[in-house]
């Protein structure tokens, strides 16, 4: 039998015991149940990535004292959370005869009047520091603390120390909707979807026109859309949304410049400009097999500046003051990296590059400010523009009545080239990347490239990074949905120079993070949803359900040993959809487009044939289970191909057999499309996210008409009914 635990002489390893002190698994449980534990290299390597050095048998005991006797000496931790309506208990360190006293400063400035007591602490063991014994008590929060980020004072023997206290609700309540029915919604590429006033790519008034027309003519009350975090000023841009430049700003390549207020006030020969430019990309709209941002961002940006020249009216140029101010340190330090892209080139790896060379206190990046003070108020200015114009959309969906409207969706990990790592190094881990352990997809694992947020500093700094990223993506959206939620938990952190299968789980804290989460959808009267497909401990599970945040449940992936889930078996507190953007779409899969595709591209392990077995088994259980289940005529499954849309419709009938909250139906499926928008462990093999919605037969779906569409119509007709 495998061994699934470590053993007491391993545990007893001084290495071993620092790893755990600061959140590092040494062990890992695999997809296939299979039993890991992490080499000493590796640990030591992840350790170094987050500041602590474990080189040699000295520097081990040397970090762990050096980090034992900084959690003592403190008077508290940086960061506490408290739960709304229950009492919290604070522990505290203090001498033997202290008394601790606190106040607290709630968070818009004024004073919390209720009484702090203290009481006995957890009775853990006394801790000798300096030649005193320290031992904990504890500080009693009160239940009736409101809802918020305050600072809690604490005092104790004449020493004092402030810290960030997160008062947040339990949970995420259900909207009123959700709480005895569901509500459904679209899931869209916005980039893929074109409009005849595009400019070959889908944009923020594309997006606000699928919005209401979805509402109109099928009654969805959300839609799903890839992530718009903000990308590189200048081509070429990076296909993956799921490479943001920066998550908490808006993607600016998206902005629609004709629906710029100031486009109003342009002259003649600035409008002819304009059109020019509109005219060498428009033909890129009636292009089914390729979308091109760079084009696209060469012609729009030309067509931005000469907006951005024309000046603003003093109500106007007010308001842009007033969004910079708010915008603060993450707004300049992203406006700033893209001037220095714009005048010195692309960041790299090279040494010499001006990224590596120099940092935001440089004298080189201070004389490049004042040298272009237009072209640095340029990138504000777009952000300002890109922020207005989906603002406006999400606006115009509550006002058509959409009860959700844009469900954004939030990246794992930001570009490691990008702004927030070059603006704010210390935030991020160095010498590791993101990624995951090895599964039945990928055989030696995975590397996201992706620098994590440092646990250490974000406790340290009262989780502001973490907090103005979900406060953003909440500013201009009814729900966020979040890639790979479980990173809120662990992430698998791969050294530099290692494989990723060479990784290790670092583990966050999880219950501030949903605090979090929690916190600001309340104040948005939103919802999370949490992408947690693949492996995921019962433990994750269990308390995504306890803060009210919704999973994901995918009909393809809802299987077990080769036998197909009945939907209303599913779990309630989920996101439901028949397939992912990382799958072909409905009509592809059915099809086996996975299988080639991958075939095409050399990614089988093994020959084609013995894939091809499984997945015919794999559809063939689907639809067992549809025909069992009620949801498709037996004679209709005896022959897909001629039958394929009614198979299609079976699938979403089967949605609504289930009884998730949300349910969602993706446009690919609705209009016929078969290619897969991103086939993972690819790059440039294959155009990842760079398909133009199409149809069945490879003629362009714009957006224009879209949703009243007969095939669209009948899905539309099945979720709704």
């Amino acid at each position: 039998m495998t061994e699934r635990t470590e053993s007491a002489e391993r545990l007893e390893r001084p290495l071993i015991q620092l790893a755990k002190l600061v959140g590092i698994s040494t062990s890992y449980v695999g997809m296939s149940n299979d039993y890991h534990e992490i080499d000493d290299d590796v640990l030591v390597a992840v350790l170094a990535a987050l500041g602590v050095d474990a080189s040699s048998d000295e520097a081990i005991a040397q970090s762990s004292k050096r980090i034992r006797d900084a959690r003592r000496s403190r008077l508290v931790a940086p960061t506490l959370l408290h739960t709304v309506g229950e009492e919290t208990r604070i522990p505290v360190n203090v001498g033997v005869f202290d008394i601790p006293s606190a106040k607290i400063t709630l968070e818009d400035g004024t004073r919390y009047p209720g009484r702090i007591a203290y009481g006995p602490g957890d009775g853990s063991k006394a801790y000798v520091l300096n030649d005193k014994f320290i031992t904990t008590a504890a500080l009693i929060i009160p239940a009736d603390l409101p809802a918020g980020y305050h600072t809690l004072h604490v005092s104790v023997a004449g020493r004092k120390q402030d810290a960030t206290l997160i008062s947040a609700p339990a949970r995420v309540e259900l909207l009123d909707q959700m709480k005895y029915g569901h509500l459904w919604g679209w899931m869209a590429q916005l980039y893929s979807i074109r409009s005849a006033n595009s400019w070959g790519v889908g944009d923020f008034e594309d997006l606000s026109n699928l919005l209401v027309d979805s509402k109109k003519h099928t009654g969805s009350d959300f839609m799903l859309i890839n992530p718009v975090h903000a990308a590189e000023p200048v081509s070429p841009l990076t296909p993956s949304p799921y490479l943001p430049i920066s998550r908490g700003l808006v993607n600016f390549t998206y902005i629609r410049p004709e629906a710029i207020e100031e486009y109003r006030l342009l002259g003649k020969e600035s409008l002819d400009q304009i059109n020019q430019l509109h005219a060498t990309v428009e033909p890129l709209n009636g292009d089914s097999q390729l979308i091109d941002r760079d084009a696209m961002w060469r012609a729009k940006m030309h067509a931005l500046w000469i907006i951005f020249k024309v000046g603003r009216s003093p109500v106007r140029q007010q308001e842009f003051d007033d969004f910079v101010h708010e915008g603060g340190d993450a707004l300049e330090g992203y406006a700033t990296w893209c001037l220095c892209y714009d005048k010195w080139g692309a960041p790299s790896r090279e040494s010499t590059n001006w990224e590596q060379r120099l940092d935001k206190n440089s004298a080189e990046v201070a004389a490049l400010r004042q040298q272009f003070p237009d072209t640095l108020n340029f990138y504000r200015w777009l952000e300002w523009i890109a922020s207005q114009q989906l603002d406006r959309a999400q606006k115009r969906a509550r006002e058509n009545g959409m009860r959700i409207g844009i469900m954004a969706d939030m990246a794992v990990g930001v570009h490691p080239l990008g702004s927030e790592v070059w603006w704010n190094p210390e935030s991020f881990a160095k010498g590791a990347t993101v990624g995951a352990p090895p599964d039945m997809f990928n055989q030696q694992g995975q590397d996201w490239s992706q620098p994590p947020l440092n646990p250490i500093v974000l406790e340290n700094t009262g989780f502001a990074a973490y907090r103005n990223l979900v406060h953003n993506m909440f500013s201009h959206a009814g729900a966020v949905r979040i890639d790979h939620i479980l990173g809120l938990f662990r992430l698998w952190w791969v050294p530099a120079d290692k494989k990723p299968i060479d990784g290790a789980y670092v583990y966050y804290n999880s219950d501030i993070m949903l605090g979090i989460l929690a916190l600001e959808a309340s104040r948005a009267d939103g919802v999370v949803v949490g992408e947690d497909l693949g492996v995921v401990p019962d433990y994750v599970a269990d308390s995504l359900k306890k803060h009210g945040l919704l999973g994901c449940a995918v009909e393809w992936f809802e299987q077990f040993n080769g036998t197909f889930r009945a939907p209303s078996d599913w779990r309630p507190y989920a996101l439901a959809s028949v397939n992912t953007h990382d799958l072909p779409p409905a009509a592809g899969y059915l099809e086996f487009e996975h299988v080639n595709i991958r075939e095409r591209l050399g990614l089988l392990t093994g020959p084609k044939e013995e894939f091809e077995r499984s997945a015919k088994a794999e559809q063939d259980a689907m639809l067992r289970m549809l025909v069992e289940q009620g949801y498709l005529q037996d004679a209709l499954a005896e022959d897909v191909k001629t039958n394929e849309a009614a198979v299609i419709e079976a699938q979403y009938r089967a949605l609504k057999g289930s009884p998730c909250k949300l349910l969602a139906a993706s446009i690919t499926d609705a209009v016929g499309e078969k290619r897969a928008q991103n086939q993972p462990g690819t790059n440039n093999e294959y155009p990842n996210w760079r398909i133009p919605l199409a149809d069945g037969n490879g003629n362009v779906v714009p957006v224009e008409g879209l949703f009243a569409r007969e095939s669209v119509q009948r899905i539309a007709n099945i979720m709704r009914d």
